[in-house]
């Protein structure tokens, strides 16, 4: 079946500030640097590459750092042959980011690297002098184990119950092999689940942290597309950053420059993150605490331990991996460490990066194109003659529930349900009412008035109460409609946010990534449904 893509700005579930991203507003163009538009990347690779010119040393650090990452992985050539070019200067990177989810959690963690890697493969086909390399950056130094403990398997939470301190990378995978047999428990025993169950073990069993066994299992699923993934909880990279970390701890550039983007901010946008004063974790294997700075004395928060300004810069010199930036600050560190032309993300990632536009300047850091990943529904034929068989159209089923039901209602009543050519005759009725009162008293007219209101909001009662009545009557037929509703919006959300690809997975085999790859065109911000 084919359907007409519906732009992200139509569906309910995008947020104001993204859908004006995506119109291009002009009160929003001061916020960002280049659309991402297939065009615009040849002026950003130019920038780019400028401001990498003298930047081998770190080309060969960030090469050399992925590569010693990926030391344990198997059948890593496409990935490798990619690591080896960024050595090259005229070579770029695609990233996105996402957090170390249990078993990449949420259905749009696919998406996201789809998205980069498609993007990569448009780049390289209209600019053939260059090379572009995906990049997926683990967000190893998150320390909300809470957020990243779950994920949902049809109407199940598949949990990893355990203690939890410090940056998630570095948790060990102890006790997950529990997990996996619960997990089991849902899978059937055919070939796919049999898949499965195999890369669940590769990840969290032959992997002794959550960042080794996250890596493994993307590079698993896209290991033929030269997928890089990169944990920038590393010595060497950060001491990459160390000249930008030091501004932070000394001159609090972040919230000085995110404070002042904040303050023009518009009213009716939802601001994403604020800025701390000083925007650096200080992290352990234990902990991941913030600095703070009282009187020339550094803090770490919640901790037994401080340091002056001359100790804290020394211990940044020693010991950069201990300093961990925040999500105003990672950013920054991102594109330091990358030779990066744009930034992929979710609608709340996009949010903060627009505020950020203002501190890359000051720190003289080409701002990325900020692109939008794809968004899409997968449906079976089944499902999708379901819809047909109800008379909707697919994109009716993105309406809430009561609204499907009343458009439904309307559509298959055997009785009109509307009571506007009754409301036009009481109102025309009231008309020689009004023109009698105009030649009386005031209070005459008034009444009047009254009366009218009262009696078209009875209309609208007895409207309201034929609709319920109605939906009574075909309630079989309504329920049918949000049965197929509840399947394709799981809680009410979008699919990609609640579903996990393993159910996918063990239903289609590894084609349904192959599947949406073919689908999904990074730079076409419209919505898509996947035929399975």
């Amino acid at each position: 079946m084919s359907f007409n893509l519906k732009p992200y700005q139509s569906i309910r579930h995008f947020s104001n500030l993204m859908s004006d991203y995506l119109d291009e507003k002009e009160h929003l163009k001061t916020l960002y640097h280049r659309f991402p538009r297939l065009e615009n990347f040849k002026d950003q690779v130019e920038e780019k590459q400028l401001e990498w010119s003298a930047s081998q040393y770190k080309r060969d650090v960030l090469a050399d750092v992925i590569e010693h990452q990926y030391r344990n992985v198997d059948d890593k050539t496409e990935s490798l042959k990619n690591i080896k070019i960024l050595k090259d200067s005229n070579t770029f990177t695609v990233t996105t980011g996402h957090q170390l989810n249990l078993f990449t959690g949420p259905l749009y963690f696919l998406y996201k690297i789809i998205s980069t890697i498609n993007l990569c493969k448009q780049l390289q086909n209209n600019y053939p002098d260059f090379n572009f390399v995906p990049v997926y950056w683990m967000a190893t130094e998150d320390h909300d184990f809470e957020e990243i403990q779950y994920f949902n398997y049809e109407d199940k939470k598949v949990v990893y119950n355990r203690k939890a301190s410090g940056g998630v990378g570095r948790l060990s995978t102890q006790g997950l092999d529990k997990v996996l047999e619960v997990f089991k428990s849902f899978l059937g025993k055919h070939d796919n689940a049999l898949e499965v169950m195999s890369l669940f073990k590769k990840g969290y069993l032959e992997n002794k942290n959550l960042a080794d066994a996250t890596r493994a299992i993307a590079h698993e699923l896209f290991k033929v597309h030269g997928l890089v993934i990169i944990d920038a909880d590393d010595h060497r990279l950060k001491s990459l950053a160390v000249p930008y970390f030091k501004e932070e701890l000394v001159s609090k550039d972040s919230f000085t420059a995110v404070s002042k983007t904040l303050e023009n901010w518009p009213d009716h946008y939802k601001v994403q993150v604020n800025p701390r004063e000083i925007n650096l974790f200080y992290l352990t294997d234990d902990y991941r605490k913030r600095i703070i700075e009282k009187n020339g004395t550094y803090f770490i928060d919640e901790i037994d331990q401080s340091f002056t300004q001359k100790e804290i810069l020394q211990e940044l010199e020693n010991h950069p991996e201990r300093f961990s930036p925040n999500v105003i600050m990672r950013p920054l560190y991102q594109e330091v460490i990358l030779p990066n032309l744009c930034y992929i993300g979710g609608g709340g990632e996009m949010a903060y990066w627009l505020e950020l536009k203002d501190y890359f300047d000051s720190q003289k850091v080409t701002f990325p194109i900020l692109l939008l990943r794809n968004s899409a529904l997968l449906a079976t034929t089944k499902q999708l003659n379901k819809v047909g068989n109800l008379e909707l159209e697919i994109w009716d089923l993105f309406k809430k529930d009561h609204e499907l039901t009343t458009q439904l209602t309307h559509k298959i009543s055997e009785i009109e349900i509307d009571f506007s050519s009754q409301k036009e005759h009481l109102t025309k009725q009231f008309q020689e009412l009004h023109e009698l009162a105009m030649q009386t008293d005031l209070s005459f007219e008034n009444a009047v008035h009254a009366q009218e209101r009262k009696q078209i909001k009875g209309l609208e009662h007895l409207e309201k109460r034929l609709l319920k009545a109605q939906k009574r009557k075909h309630d079989d037929f309504l329920e049918r409609a949000l049965l197929l509703q509840k399947e394709l919006f799981p809680k009410g959300s979008l699919q990609e946010r609640q579903a996990n690809f393993s159910y996918f997975y063990q239903e289609h085999g590894s084609t349904f990534i192959e599947k949406i790859m073919d689908s999904l065109d990074p730079l076409d911000l419209r919505f898509t449904i996947i035929e399975l």
